[in-house]
């Protein structure tokens, strides 16, 4: 949250340093001046991006008996990403745009689930199994994960004030998750932590648009939110210390994204 926070704070701090520079300046021209009313246009983007999960866990397996400690824990860091952009104008207050990029992300997944050796007799969800001594590397997932990201946004801009506008933008997102071990056979007692190829979500994004001679530059921030359940479950003979307590697990990214067209 703290690095969020930064991230907003930097693009106020980006806009009003720009816009002071602007009031500044007694003979001021405008940049672009025919940009926006161009039909379609093109650019491209960077994005430093934090994708983590949000998690559902299994009230038996992934948690403690009493129910007050969670037992399985995400842990997200910072990645980067890129992307190209299409934009076409609807009118003066909107357009609409398709910025498909990749995203590169990384999360660690800590399962401190011991305590699930306790039901090695079997339950009425589990068979038997043989009772497993956690070692560090059966505890954590290290969770690669490369999305190519198809954001559909409907943009809203206010108007122009020489040479920047602010502007807001929503839409639904289409991503296939490239390192998402789906199809894999082997799961968690592999050490392979599974997860859907495919997967939808929508996405709200804020910043300035800023004009230059010969290009617009934008920074903004951006959160994306998947909608379904990314988790696969374990095989049926794998002991229920990994994916078995998950209910569900749905990434969420905030994102810094600086674009140019």
């Amino acid at each position: 949250m703290k690095r969020i926070i930064t991230l907003v704070l930097f693009i106020e701090l980006l806009g009003t340093s720009f816009f002071m520079a602007q009031f500044r300046t007694r003979n001021r021209m405008d940049n672009l001046e025919g940009f926006d009313k161009q039909q379609y246009s093109w650019g491209f983007y960077l994005v430093a991006n934090q994708f983590d999960y949000k998690i559902v866990l299994d009230p038996k397996y992934g948690m403690s008996d009493d129910g007050l400690n969670n037992l399985i824990s995400s842990k997200p860091s910072m990645s980067f990403g890129a992307g190209l952009i299409g934009k076409m104008r609807l009118n003066d207050s909107f357009d609409l745009r398709f910025e498909p990029g990749l995203q590169f992300v990384q999360r660690d997944l800590t399962f401190n689930t011991q305590k699930n050796s306790q039901y090695s007799g079997g339950t009425l969800r589990n068979k038997p199994f043989d009772p497993l001594i956690l070692s560090d590397t059966d505890k954590v997932r290290v969770v690669k994960s490369t999305y190519i990201d198809m954001p559909l946004l409907l943009e809203y801009h206010g108007d122009r004030w020489y040479n920047s506008r602010p502007f807001f933008a929503a839409g639904v997102n289409y991503l296939v998750n490239l390192q998402s071990n789906q199809t894999s056979t082997n799961d968690n007692l592999q050490k392979i932590f599974r997860s859907t190829t495919h997967n939808f979500g929508w996405t709200v994004e804020m910043g300035f648009q800023f004009y230059f001679h010969r290009f617009k530059f934008t920074p903004a921030v951006r959160g994306t939110f998947f909608t379904n359940n990314e988790l696969v479950k374990d095989n049926p003979n794998t002991p229920p210390y990994w994916a078995s307590g998950i209910s569900s697990a749905q990434s969420r990214a905030f994102m810094l994204v600086l674009k140019f067209e």
